[in-house]
């Protein structure tokens, strides 16, 4: 028996398979967020990490600088330490302007100037100006240009030493020329003068002493302010506005003012070679009067009516020089640092806070109240 083989279907007829189709293409030409992949950080290299050392030290540098600059310039404003000179630095504070004359002659007439309120300042310009005198060789005569109502009398008198000084040791002549106004100490100082020019406008005179003293006593009780000093004497507050000034403390300021007034006269007399024989002409016209240049030539407080060449021609004359010998410089103040960027310090600064706090102190003043607003009593 022959073994059976199973029976096999036939294979049905094979369909074909559809063809694949291309994935669904996005609206977006930007790749599916899941796509996105964080390119690796690249590690910093030795190149860029000292580059950026570099750019931290130039910045550190420059805000240590600017540090450093603004301290100098606030340590100066507060100590004005960039006036804190030498003497020869102090000479170079003082410039020259040729004004006139030969330019290539070697001698020099200079014109120096005291100009505005006169206060005791030991290293202002008027005191440079007279260094500057001193340490120059070339200078061989001096016009002092005076336009000042006056000041206090330490200022004053203490102008009239160093200017007597300078022309002791340099053996020069002096000239003053008067500008708009010479009252008071400005025509204290004026006494320097070998000869005195006032122009035709000028107002001279005022020759007297003051102290401007206050009672507002009445005003603070109306406002119930009381004073009440500790002092270690009965007269340590005379002068204070605070109170009333009793007749002992006024016969003190009198006797102060007397003396003082007595000094000025006697300057006068030494200045002013008419007077010295007759001290009576002079206590006719020392009574606080102010006077035209012409009033001022007719009683002999000045010399001459004229310019400031007019002085400067007299000048050169006195000091035995020719026209073509001289050149005539003019001493302008050269501004320190501060000065300059602030600009709260001149030389005629009528309004600086020194002068301000000069004026209102109690003192004696050789300075004409007709131009400055001080009370001429009672």
């Amino acid at each position: 028996m022959s073994e059976s083989t199973p029976d096999i279907p036939p294979s049905a007829p094979s369909t074909p398979s559809p063809p694949p189709q291309p994935p669904p293409v996005s609206p977006h030409p930007y790749p599916p967020p899941h796509d996105y992949q964080q390119p690796p950080a690249r590690p910093i290299g030795c190149k860029r990490f000292a580059i950026f050392g570099l750019v931290t030290l130039f910045v550190l540098g420059v805000i240590g600088v600017c540090t450093l600059v603004g301290t100098i310039f606030l340590f100066a404003v507060g100590t004005d330490v960039f006036d804190v000179l030498s003497s020869e630095m102090q000479e170079k504070a003082v410039t020259e302007k040729l004004i006139g004359g030969n330019p290539s002659a070697e001698d020099k007439i200079v014109i120096m100037s005291i100009e505005g309120i006169i206060t005791s300042n030991a290293d202002g310009f008027v005191v440079k100006q007279i260094r500057r005198v001193v340490s120059d060789p070339k200078v061989k005569a001096v016009v002092l240009r005076v336009d000042s109502p006056g000041g206090t009398m330490a200022g004053s008198d203490y102008y009239l030493h160093l200017l007597k000084k300078m022309k002791t040791e340099k053996r020069i002549p002096v000239v003053v020329s008067m500008g708009s106004i010479a009252t008071s100490g400005g025509y204290y100082v004026s006494m320097i003068g070998n000869e005195i020019y006032a122009e035709p406008s000028t107002i001279t005179g005022s020759i007297g002493v003051i102290a401007s003293l206050f009672d507002a006593s009445e005003l603070l009780k109306k406002v119930g302010i009381e004073s009440t000093p500790i002092t270690s004497g009965v007269r340590k507050t005379m002068g204070s506005f605070m109170k009333p000034m009793s007749e002992e403390e006024r016969a003190i300021w009198q006797n102060l003012i007397d003396e003082n007034f007595d000094r000025f006269k006697k300057i006068i007399r030494e200045g002013r070679r008419e007077f010295r024989d007759n001290p009576a002409d002079l206590d006719k016209l020392a009574t606080g009067q102010i006077y035209t240049a012409n009033e001022a030539v007719s009683n002999k407080l000045i010399d001459k009516i004229g310019f400031l060449d007019d002085a400067v021609a007299q000048a050169g004359r006195l000091a035995n020089l020719a026209e073509r010998e001289y050149k005539v410089v003019q001493y302008r103040a050269k501004l320190s640092f501060v000065e300059t960027l602030l600009e709260n310090r001149t030389p005629n600064n009528l309004l600086s806070g020194k002068t301000l706090s000069e004026m209102s102190t109690p003192k004696v003043y050789l300075v004409c109240p007709h131009v400055i607003p001080i009370d001429g009593g009672k």
